[in-house]
């Protein structure tokens, strides 16, 4: 599960830009952590909604992976965010995990977390829909 995991992650060009990084893989939950860097934030200096949405919706996405079938990939049907406080860190840290999976629906969620040395604050929380798809 682990390889599969980050082997498909490894081809994502977007989490590549991003200096993204698959932190760990159990089933049904996936982290991933992405440094807040210059091209990554925002006019306030903390890191961008992008940046939270991408890594939180990658996250879930492949937590919803670890539970399905090996010749199943998935694809984001849907994805909201409330974002809760700026992404003011060093990094942020987004926590994917399986809430129901189905066969045809995996309902997931991601909590993102900016983080610095002295602290973690919750910046992000993500809901959504996977759908699985053939691979």
């Amino acid at each position: 599960m682990d390889h599969r995991i980050r082997s498909s992650f490894a081809k994502q060009s977007m989490m590549q830009t991003l200096g993204a990084e698959v932190a760990s893989v159990a089933p049904g939950e996936v982290v991933i952590t992405a440094p807040i860097l210059p091209g990554s934030r925002q006019q306030h200096d903390v890191a961008h909604a992008a940046l939270s949405f991408a890594i939180g919706d990658t996250a879930a996405g492949y937590a919803a992976l670890t539970v399905m079938p090996e010749d199943c990939e998935v694809m984001t049907a849907e994805m909201k965010i409330n974002l809760l406080a700026p992404g003011a860190g060093e990094l942020l840290r987004a926590t994917g995990k399986v809430i129901k999976p189905g066969r045809r629906l995996v309902i997931v969620t991601a909590e993102v977390h900016a983080v610095t040395a002295k602290e973690e604050k919750l910046v992000a929380l993500l809901q959504g829909t996977m759908v699985p798809v053939t691979a």
